[in-house]
């Protein structure tokens, strides 16, 4: 049977306001270096500063997954745009390490919300053969944003200064939550699902079998729970290192002018469009070719991992092009990567009360990276004088434990078994 084609204009609105959440959450790391100069902040600081928008994001998955799981995609992430928009534009108003460190926290407490109501849109519309793909449209707004921050910041810095950059990115987002309440609806309650197609969706999601239950506590004494929470944690610590560090990595260790970052600086993540919507359908495609669930998603998972493990290379590169060109493969492989990732909550959830719990506990752990990552750079960076080399050694090392986590702690990729008896 056909699906609503529907479904993909509620997961392209879902993409662009993945977009807005990455230009706001990058525009600090491409404005960093003049905020440092205004302010007068060492790299250990700014590290701080950077890292300090994670400790909220990551805290606040686990009950905005919760949240998304009880009130719904429209509601849930209607809330989170708001309130990470406001924060943005109130950015603008720092004058202290205090206050700058204060809106970054705010900013993390909405922008947790993205994720787990984007698992909430793909279970709502998507049957299990779509959710690759349908996962990469959703997580590619994170790369479209990321990309659009450099030219589109780097723009608006240049004339008309860092603060007046903040105040723009914010007010995108109060525009997408008007065409958002708008347009948006479940199948449920949309003009154009016909009965029979509202069915056969209803069928794909699955139900908790009767005479059990799956308690929200209980989802962390899953293997594979934890496999997908360390594997993730895996891969956004390299991830975040080109959200936050790789403006200045580009401008300090490569000798990048404000324009080239802007232009040449965008290379790797529009390479990591692409690659992340090939993941979808790769992993999709073989699923639908009669591949288990479990290979098919492991295949890409795995492979997309080993390959990410290219951008210790770029340590050795002769010149900024060479170390691009690495960057790209990574970055490409990293996104690649993340489709199936992002499909692992709709896979393995009980039922549909539990994937946006589910989205929200792996997208937790990954984003303790967030700290991790922020802080480990700026700290070597002051203790080797500006030296990038053993930040990036290290993020090729969590490559390769990424794909071992992966390949070996994540059990079959199948709806979790109920343990509790229902009360």
């Amino acid at each position: 049977m056909r699906m609503p084609k529907a479904r993909w204009t509620m997961m392209f609105m879902g993409c662009a306001a993945m977009s807005i959440n990455y230009i706001d959450r990058a525009n600090l790391a491409v404005a960093a270096p003049f905020i440092t100069k205004e302010l007068g902040i060492d790299p250990t600081v700014m590290g701080i500063i950077l890292g300090a928008f994670f400790w909220t994001y990551a805290a606040f998955q686990l009950p905005f997954g919760w949240f998304a799981d009880k009130v719904g995609a429209k509601i849930a992430l209607a809330a989170a745009v708001t309130w990470w928009s406001i924060a943005t534009v109130l950015t603008a108003t720092a004058h202290s390490v205090a206050v700058l460190t204060g809106y970054r926290l705010l900013l993390g407490v909405g922008e947790a919300g993205a994720y787990p109501s984007g698992t909430k849109i793909n279970i709502a519309w998507f049957p299990r053969r779509e959710r690759a793909i349908a996962a990469s449209i959703f997580d590619s707004g994170s790369r479209i944003g990321a990309a659009l921050s450099l030219p589109l910041v780097a723009w608006i810095i240049g004339s008309f200064g860092w603060r007046m950059s903040f105040v723009v990115t914010g007010l995108l987002g109060i525009v997408w939550v008007a065409i958002w309440l708008a347009y948006y609806r479940d199948p449920e309650n949309h003009p154009s699902v016909t009965p029979e197609q509202l069915a056969a969706l209803q069928a794909e999601r699955g139900a908790t079998p009767a005479g059990a239950k799956v308690s929200w506590g209980s989802l962390f004494g899953y293997r594979t729970v934890w496999g997908m929470m360390i594997g993730f944690f895996c891969l956004n610590f390299v991830i975040y290192f080109f959200i936050t560090w790789f403006p200045t990595y580009l401008i300090q260790a490569r000798g990048f002018s404000l324009a080239q970052l802007g232009t040449l600086g965008l290379l790797p993540g529009l390479v990591a469009i692409p690659s992340g919507w090939l993941g979808g359908f790769t992993s999709d495609a073989l699923y639908r070719r009669g591949w288990s669930l479990t290979a098919a998603r492991k295949t890409c998972l795995v492979g997309g991992m080993l390959t990410s493990s290219v951008i210790t290379l770029s340590v050795f590169a002769p010149n900024a092009y060479v170390a691009l060109a690495f960057f790209a493969v990574a970055y490409g492989a990293l996104a690649f990567t993340a489709a199936s990732i992002w499909s692992l909550p709709a896979d393995v959830a009980p039922s549909p009360a539990h994937v946006a719990s589910i989205g929200g506990i792996q997208n937790f752990a990954s984003n303790l990276a967030g700290v991790v990552t922020t802080t480990f750079t700026g700290l070597m960076l002051t203790i080797t004088g500006g030296s990038f080399v053993i930040p990036l050694i290290v993020a090729g090392g969590f490559c390769i434990l990424g794909a071992a986590v992966y390949l070996f702690v994540i059990e079959d990729i199948k709806p979790l078994t109920p343990r509790e008896p229902a009360a």
